[in-house]
């Protein structure tokens, strides 16, 4: 079994920042792409960024310049740093972790962290 475990959510003001933090814990053979996606109330899931294990980052339009991705291979997890939030940035924020086995490559998520933005 693994989990993942999602923190650092929570309220700020249009501007500001905050960091998210999700790490994954149980039997873990090897990380492939670490993501980050939200959704809105009453909107579908999006991807905000991913990272991959050759190094690789992605980002939405909606956020390139504002927040990065960033992982911690030995203590896989990953973060993202969220910069000059907008209130349209309000969303829950899950992550989602592809792990490799010799069995296959198989994806999983965390339970989601709130973040609110007010303007």
């Amino acid at each position: 079994q693994v989990q993942l475990v999602e923190s650092g959510g929570g309220l700020v003001q249009a501007g500001g920042s905050l960091t998210l933090s999700c790490a994954a814990s149980g039997s873990i053979n090897r990380i492939n792409a670490m993501v980050w996606y939200r959704q809105a109330s009453g909107k579908q899931r999006e991807l905000v960024a991913a990272s991959t294990s050759g190094g690789t980052t992605n980002y939405a339009d909606s956020v390139k310049g504002r927040f990065t991705i960033s992982r911690d291979n030995a203590k896989n997890a990953v973060y993202l740093q969220m910069n000059s939030l907008k209130p349209e940035d309000t969303a829950v924020y899950y992550c989602n972790v592809h792990l490799e086995y010799s069995r296959g490559t198989y994806s999983y998520w965390g339970q989601g962290t709130q973040v609110t933005v007010s303007s």
